[in-house]
């Protein structure tokens, strides 16, 4: 006899797992079918062992390129990249291991295998172990993420030519490197790299590196990535990869062609929607690939539910992004009050140095929707406590509507900025001003003053310039 389940979720990454908790909660009896490893890509080989390389990277740099600066000097300096790797591993894994704790704690059943829906209340899994199972569940959450995409006629090999995927999981690093996209991946890996000594060069088919930014937060990673001796050539469009000899050739469209050991394609991802089963469901799926929702996550199947980057809402692909989705999914099945997701108005982070988060519209963005604007800008420089920590470069950006006072979005780039903007995004959500966050007293010597400063700037009052 099949499992009986009031909710099963299909996929157990920071989307998938976040559901299957806060189903359980809320008292629903729940299983998780996951065909590799709890914590999915994010955990695994994604957000979390990104960031473990990220500090490692940093610290490098600063042993290598700041040492006069801060006053210390020493011989014969050793990076070792297999540490960094290992390092980074031992977070993952140690996460991974949480999530699989957390599944105990709230006795939900987790089912490890590939899983496809036969039906819009049943699911067949092919164990990892061997064999098969049914489940039967009166509701289903999909979770199945994205894969990464890859250049029209160039295949993805694994070892010369590769994904994030791929990439993250060197233990050794090569001499010379093509990263095609400047995206978050593209430029965080390209930090990492560079600073273990990697030649680097990104290539991106629009103007800027991070093209999603407003252009003058890409500006400042451009002036810090030529301090950095990485290369990049924007406005440039990939012709063919080809695999040549011990490594690879990229040529440009243009003429210009790029020799690397490894090429880093990160041009983004496409929703998993194949062979898991949709089509039996009744679940319909967008054009573009992505499966189409309601504000509780409902598909057009009464039964069935999306999250995450399967479903990529408005484009955007975050781990946060599903989590949000997953508690909402899980709230609606379970009958209990729950939130409208503003996709827009979700926070949105690179973690490069320096580090770059946003939210809401650009100011071109929010003109074009019909705002009118009043823009408040405040700089890092004048920061003590950036100053104190030898990163002053960057700024605060708040966009507000210069009619209600409400905040259209905010853009950042400095010193941990991932970690100021969640004050950003609460007031958007809690409809605060910027007055309101200008009046609010931040403590000094903080980074987040320039928060304030910049709040205090959309009425023309900012103090420290």
């Amino acid at each position: 006899m099949a499992d009986e389940y009031d909710v099963v979720v299909l996929g157990a990454g920071p989307g998938g797992y976040v559901a299957a908790i806060r189903a359980a909660q809320l008292g629903l009896r729940t299983g998780i079918v996951e065909k590799t490893v709890l914590g999915g890509v994010c955990l695994n080989i994604g957000c979390i062992p990104s960031k473990a390389l990220l500090k490692n990277a940093e610290v490098a740099h600063t042993l290598q390129h700041r040492g006069k600066e801060f006053g210390f000097a020493f011989d014969n300096l050793k990076l070792d990249y297999g540490r960094a790797f290992e390092r980074s591993r031992e977070v993952a894994n140690r996460l991974v291991k949480g999530v699989g704790s957390l599944m105990r704690k709230h006795k939900i059943d987790v089912h490890e295998g590939t899983g496809a829906l036969t039906s819009a209340n049943s699911l067949r899994v092919q164990l990892n172990g061997g064999g098969e199972t049914e489940l039967k569940s009166k509701n289903i959450i999909v979770a199945t993420g994205a894969r990464p995409r890859s250049i029209p006629g160039v295949e993805l090999d694994g070892e010369t030519i590769v994904s994030y995927a791929e990439a993250i999981l060197f233990d050794e690093l090569p001499k010379k490197a093509v990263v095609v996209g400047a995206g978050p991946i593209g430029v965080e890996f390209a930090y990492v790299w560079a600073n273990y000594g990697v030649d680097v060069t990104i290539v991106e088919m629009l103007p800027h590196l991070l093209p999603n930014e407003e252009p003058e937060i890409s500006e400042v990673i451009e002036k810090a990535y030529k301090k950095l001796g990485v290369q990049f050539h924007t406005n440039a469009a990939v012709d063919k990869v080809e695999k040549s000899g011990q490594g690879a050739t990229v040529a440009l469209k243009g003429g210009q062609t790029l020799e690397a050991d490894k090429v880093l394609v990160a041009i983004g991802f496409r929703p998993n929607v194949d062979n898991i089963g949709l089509e039996a469901a009744g679940v319909k799926v967008r054009e573009r690939g992505g499966i189409e929702v309601d504000d509780g996550m409902r598909t057009n199947v009464p039964s069935v539910y999306a999250i995450g980057d399967v479903v990529a809402p408005q484009g955007y692909m975050f781990a946060h992004f599903g989590s949000a989705m997953g508690i909402v999914a899980a709230e609606t099945i379970a009958g209990h009050p729950t939130i409208s997701l503003e996709y827009r108005m979700l926070p949105r982070c690179t973690y490069c140095v320096p580090q770059v988060a946003s939210f809401g519209y650009t100011e071109a963005q929010a003109k074009e929707a019909g705002y009118e604007v009043k823009v408040g800008r405040f700089p890092f420089q004048p920061n003590g406590k950036a100053l104190g920590l030898g990163e002053k470069d960057g700024f605060v950006k708040i966009i507000g509507d210069a009619r209600y006072g409400e905040i259209l979005g905010a853009h950042l780039v400095g010193p941990d900025v991932t970690e100021l903007l969640p004050e950003l995004t609460l007031a958007r959500y809690a409809e605060l001003t910027a007055e309101e966050i200008a009046r609010n007293v931040h403590a000094h010597p903080t980074l987040s003053e320039a928060l304030m400063e910049a709040a205090h700037g959309v009425e023309g009052q900012a103090i420290h310039i």
